[in-house]
């Protein structure tokens, strides 16, 4: 699913472009705004190459730091790739005054194509910094970060739901344990603790949690005051649920092993088919609770969904862990918050089910 909607963002994005771009190419026509242009281009060039000498002097220092370079053989590559650059500039330029003097020449609405000289719009589905839920709106392609220590994961869980009783068993639950269930859907970051080892990390983000509770024995929620209870409903009930959305923030220290990728200009730690351990916790608020009810009334089906607040905790807050390999993982939370406020007797909501944090 993650794949499927990214990949119709980026058609979506790069169809929108291509119209802008079009639009840009026929309206620009004037030779004295296309002159213009150019002389833009060719102060974004120095700009360019110059950014670009900055980020492999980074790496270059870097890896000095790290002890994979002598002093000589550091000032050597900078002078390499200042003098690179500096050649880059010249010939970039040499190849904008002869578009410039071509344009000067011709008579108006001389057109000339110049948009390879242009810094290219660009949408990336990355996990990258300057990235927004890992789309990525980008220009030219620039050299990858040598050390990149927060990466951004999309994070899908499902699986069982319940609630633990004050005073009772779990077994005793009045909800149906098949039919009540959860969806998790969310966006984590995670960032490595230490700078030489990636064994402990650091991860946290946004998620859509939604419990369903399914009453058992043809019962229904209802609100008495402050309180809300389970009644049995006069008619015979095919289903009810109540569905309790909640959006949370939650944290997690993950540790566990992971193999390092190093090449010449950038390394990275990977954790794929790897173990690991997620132990943590959320809070955040309910934007939303409601309950559905089928049921048949004089032969006829009849469906009600009923939004109100049910007296439902408004901060929600909890613990939550998981065990993965790669990206599958199996994922428990359990809500410190009960999930009805001012209730005699407390119900806290606990889920157990898979997850995927998929990158």
């Amino acid at each position: 699913m993650q794949t499927i909607v990214k990949y119709l963002i980026l058609a979506t994005l790069s169809v929108c472009t291509q119209l802008i771009n079009a639009q840009d190419t026929i309206q620009n026509v004037n030779n004295k705004e296309q002159i213009k242009t150019l002389l833009e281009i060719k102060e974004r060039i120095k700009t360019e190459e110059r950014d670009f000498l900055k980020a492999e002097v980074e790496v270059i220092n870097m890896r000095l730091e790290r002890g994979e370079l002598t002093n000589e053989e550091a000032n050597t590559l900078k002078k390499e790739v200042a003098k690179k650059r500096a050649l880059n500039i010249e010939n970039r330029i040499i190849i904008i005054n002869n578009k410039i003097a071509l344009l000067e020449r011709n008579e108006e609405g001389y057109k000339i194509n110049h948009d390879e000289e242009l810094s290219k719009i660009g949408f990336s589905i990355d996990a990258d910094e300057g990235s927004f839920a890992g789309i990525k709106i980008n220009g030219k392609k620039k050299p990858k970060k040598y050390d990149r220590r927060t990466s951004s994961d999309f994070v899908l869980a499902f699986g069982l739901n319940n609630a633990i009783i004050e005073g009772e068993k779990i077994d005793d639950s009045p909800y149906k344990f098949g039919g009540s269930r959860f969806l998790e859907l969310g966006w984590a970051w995670k960032t490595r603790v230490f700078k030489n080892t990636n064994f402990l990390r650091f991860k946290y983000g946004y998620s859509f949690q939604i419990n369903g509770l399914k009453p058992d024995d043809n019962r229904y929620f209802i609100q008495q005051g402050n309180q809300t209870v389970l009644q049995e409903f006069p008619e015979n009930l095919k289903k009810s649920k109540l569905s309790i959305t909640n959006l949370v923030f939650p944290v997690h220290l993950e540790f566990g092993p992971s193999k390092k990728i190093d090449k010449d200009t950038y390394f990275r730690y990977s954790t794929r088919n790897q173990f690991k351990i997620g132990l943590g916790g959320y809070a955040g608020f309910n934007i939303g609770t409601r309950q559905k009810l089928k049921y048949e009334l004089n032969g006829e089906s009849r469906k009600e969904k009923q939004k109100r607040g049910f007296n439902t905790s408004d901060l929600v807050y909890g613990l939550s862990g998981y065990i993965a390999f790669d990206d599958v993982a199996l994922y428990v939370k359990y809500d410190l918050s009960p999930i009805f406020k001012n209730q005699i007797v407390e119900q806290n909501n606990i889920s157990l089910g898979v997850r995927f944090d998929v990158d």
